[in-house]
């Protein structure tokens, strides 16, 4: 993904991580700064879920930037005692379906690979684009909780509901008590 998304200051200078504020909450969407601070906040997340939607960068980049135009526009409506990052991420799904059907409409020179999905519908190989991106979206956002789980935590978590294997086989493997093994899913 490259380097950290960060939007330029009022003098054009990038604005610092320890800048952003800590809650989205505080943001108010409808000024420059609002904008930045979310921006700042959010715009790495929204690319890697519109980078693997749309599979190239510089469409996820415009998947990105037109979330914030979006947002930006239809700010009146944005409740701000509700968090923001999920308002953000419903626009960027409706962006990254909207791009999928123009691709759609477009021609694209043929791979001369069948089997392969083509740039313009990246979602082919997987169900409707809806059905896609709210495949993605769901990965993602189990991926990120899981990585926010201790290690012990996770690892009994994955290997019950993702490989199907018995707590007894996971605690004897990790050298715990069933019960601990439990605890920990």
């Amino acid at each position: 993904m490259g380097g950290r998304r960060v939007a330029p200051s009022e003098s054009g200078d990038a604005v610092s991580a320890d800048q952003r504020p800590s809650i989205d909450t505080d943001i108010d969407l409808r000024d420059d700064r609002g904008i930045r601070a979310a921006w700042n906040l959010h715009a790495d997340e929204l690319f890697g879920l519109a980078y693997r939607a749309l599979g190239d960068r510089g469409s996820a980049d415009d998947a990105v930037q037109e979330t914030f135009v979006r947002a930006w526009r239809a700010a009146a409506s944005y409740d701000r005692s509700r968090p923001l990052r999920p308002w953000l991420f419903a626009i960027l799904r409706n962006v990254v379906i909207d791009e999928a059907r123009a691709r759609r409409r477009r021609p694209v020179p043929d791979s001369g690979h069948d089997d392969e999905p083509t740039l313009a519908d990246p979602f082919t190989a997987h169900g409707s684009g809806r059905e896609r991106l709210d495949q993605l979206l769901d990965g993602w956002l189990l991926h990120e909780a899981l990585r926010r789980v201790r290690e012990d935590h996770r690892l009994v978590l994955v290997e019950t509901y993702y490989r199907d294997r018995s707590y007894a086989a996971i605690a004897r493997d990790l050298g715990i008590p069933e019960s601990t093994a439990r605890t920990r899913a």
